[in-house]
């Protein structure tokens, strides 16, 4: 079922993808292959590749696209397309009978229809479709020439034939007949540059004014598309000059760099094809090509998305860490993987070339001879206890319904914890923002929670809103915790339970997860206007001041999110969770009853400040009680398996790993239950 629900996905995927490019008006689609489209959509060429500096290849992929000069624009766009997803798909059959021996049964069942979806989400995939490049097929040559055993075993005039070629259509691709002669494979190597010279010549000859265009004047074609300096070009060139460093200084830094970079990733390449992983290997050289090449474009950088299959980690839970990293930067914009702030949005500007870089040389992929390449560190984790409902036996519900997970009581690892809750955070704020808020559905709903709320006499926003905004120390100091405690309590307790009470952590954070999502589904079945933007009811917004109705957009509040999805409110939700939470870990009886108080005050300032009714309240609250409870439901009870964790556990957790009480008073000696094999 898994295998077939793969295919179906690739097949979606790759169906979706052509319908989107083919869907765009002309002057948007293929823009790389502009330079043949003449008048009525027929295709020719006449004058310079590069007169308008639109095609970016090099003279001999010029010319292998001569042919199609006869062929009518609206039939090359469907060929090309379909082209391309036939090379998507040689791809990842390619990539999947590549993976290093042993491979499982399932593995090498559910690898394929995985490379395909991968690449066909990646950023250098898409922009290969829109832009009508050539770009995958030098990366199919490479892998052809490189990983395939029997091409490996011959005698290398065919793996230097493909390499050549590849090189031919992307030049930086000429690293790798520097791997081929690190591992032995000195006739492969020498064929691969005998290839690409004579290809380059050929087209010199067939070409001779574009050829020097390209090689001489722009340098390789490091002048030829966007502007160098310019965040598509990744590359050490481009980060060189976007840091303000222009001539030989640059130049002479650039060349240093690209020579560190080159021997620390070809050595480590060739140790990784000497272990056997020949598809890594390949990963790490395609690596350097991308970060020493003097451009390198989008549609260029497929090999970063290639270095997935890299295993590091000593522990089981790190193996997924640099998968994910991987698969965030080159399926997502830097806008999504880092917030718009001076300090992280350089990092997210530049991920793909740091993603290169760090694989190239840094990361500390495993080998095959390896003791942790099969069997990693496991994880300490309590077994499930099933059971059914102890309050309600008369439910024929038996729990947890997972029965297979094991709850794992060590902490997670932090780099992984941290991209998923960036790109939670992100998901939440762009479904927030997505929801409807057209503004006479949102009031109309607002007029309905008021009648609500005066039927059960329970509206007390606009006396309390009132005289709040009649004492203006408390209403600054409301407009401050509104703005600040929502995110900083519970991200301040999310990191005191990751470091002290990982088993409390994940349940935690599990609850809040599920919570958000089912508000996020509140916010876009029922569009709601808070108190401060209803017509006519005479609530006053504490922040902004008087709001201007005939322009619903006023404020800055209304710039950062969408002020028409207030029901639930999270603010509520998030401050309960923290309550419950706190309620639950806390030491001391105090520091429980002050944790319950917090939601009690979020409540009064949400009502005082006339950002939400009542019943929004309420709604925040029941989302985290079904968050609480598809939890238990689903994986059990979180408190019977807090267990002992090395600097995990105080004495408000005296239970060992089964639920049961000790014996003795020394808790401090129980062992945490480990995940068998």
């Amino acid at each position: 079922m898994a295998l077939a629900g793969l295919w179906l996905l690739a097949g979606l995927l790759a169906v979706r993808q052509a319908a989107a490019v083919l869907r765009l008006p002309p002057e948007r689609r293929f823009t790389d292959l502009e330079r043949w489209i003449g008048d009525n959509g027929v295709l020719h060429v006449k004058g310079s590749l590069y007169g308008t500096d639109g095609f970016t290849g090099t003279p001999f992929a010029g010319l292998v696209l001569t042919p199609l000069t006869k062929a009518a624009e609206r039939g090359l766009g469907i060929g090309w397309t379909l082209g391309t997803l036939l090379l998507v798909a040689a791809l990842g059959l390619v990539a999947a009978r590549s993976l290093p021996e042993p491979v499982s049964r399932r593995t090498a069942l559910l690898a394929a229809p995985a490379a395909i979806i991968l690449a066909v989400l990646s950023l250098p995939v898409r922009n290969t479709f829109t832009l009508g490049q050539t770009s995958i097929i030098p990366v199919l040559l490479v892998l052809l020439a490189c990983c395939l055993p029997r091409l490996a075993r011959g005698p290398g005039t065919l793996v230097g034939l493909l390499a050549g070629l590849a090189a031919a259509l992307q030049p930086a691709v000429l690293v790798f007949a520097a791997l081929l002669w690190l591992t032995g494979r000195r006739r492969a190597a020498a064929s691969t540059g005998v290839t690409f010279a004579l290809c380059t010549a050929v087209a010199w000859l067939a070409l001779p004014d574009d050829s020097w265009t390209y090689w001489v004047h722009h340098v390789a074609g490091a002048g030829l598309g966007e502007a160098p300096d310019g965040l598509a070009n990744q590359s050490l060139h481009g980060l060189l000059l976007r840091l303000g460093l222009h001539g030989p200084a640059e130049l002479a830094l650039y060349g240093l760099l690209c020579v560190a970079v080159a021997v620390t990733g070809l050595r480590r390449a060739a140790r990784y094809a000497l272990d056997g992983q020949l598809l890594l290997a390949t990963a790490v050289t395609g690596c350097v090509a991308v970060a020493v090449s003097p451009t390198a474009w989008q549609h260029q950088q497929l090999w970063i998305l290639l270095a997935v299959v890299g295993r590091v980690g000593r522990r089981r839970a790190d193996r997924l860490v640099w998968p994910v990293l991987v698969v965030l930067v080159m399926t997502l914009t830097s806008t999504v993987l880092m917030p718009d702030n001076p300090v992280l949005r350089p990092v997210g500007d530049n991920a793909p070339l740091l993603a290169a870089l760090v694989a190239a040389c840094a990361v500390p992929f495993l080998t095959r001879t390896s003791p942790l390449w099969r069997k990693p560190l496991p994880t300490p984790a309590a077994e499930p206890r099933p059971g059914g409902l102890p309050r309600f036996p008369w439910i024929p519900l038996r729990i947890p319904l997972l029965r297979f997970w094991k709850r794992p009581l060590s902490r997670p690892n932090v780099f992984l914890e941290l991209m998923l809750i960036r790109i939670g955070y992100w998901v939440y704020s762009f479904i927030r923002a997505g929801a409807p808020g057209e503004r006479s559905v949102a009031e109309a709903h607002g007029r309905q929670i008021l009648g609500m709320e005066e039927f059960l006499h329970i509206d007390v926003e606009h006396r309390f809103n009132h005289f709040v905004a009649g004492v203006q120390r408390i209403a600054d100091a409301m407009d401050y915790y509104y703005g600040t405690f929502h995110f900083l309590v519970p991200v301040s307790l999310l990191g005191y339970l990751y470091w002290r009470r990982p088993g409390t952590y994940r349940w935690a954070r599990t609850a809040l997860s599920l919570a958000t999502l089912m508000a996020l589904i509140g916010f876009w079945a029922y569009p709601l206007a808070p108190p401060r933007l209803m017509p006519g009811r005479g609530f006053i917004d504490t922040a902004n001041g008087p709001q201007d109705f005939s322009d619903p957009d006023f404020g800055a509040l209304t710039e950062l999110s969408n002020q028409y999805a207030a029901m639930p409110s999270l603010h509520i939700g998030w401050s309960l969770w923290c309550g419950v939470v706190i309620a639950v870990v806390g030491p001391r009886t105090w520091l429980r009853w002050l944790g319950m108080l917090y939601p009690l005050m979020t409540f009064s300032v949400i009502v005082g400040t006339a950002n939400h009714y009542v019943l929004d309240a309420v709604g925040g609250a029941l989302v985290v009680a079904l968050g609480f409870a598809v939890q238990y439901v689903l994986s059990g009870p979180g408190r019977q398996t807090f267990g002992k964790v090395p600097g995990a556990r105080g004495e408000s957790d005296p239970l060992s790993v089964t639920g049961e009480t000790p014996d003795t008073d020394d808790t401090d000696t129980a062992e945490p239950a480990r995940a068998k094999g």
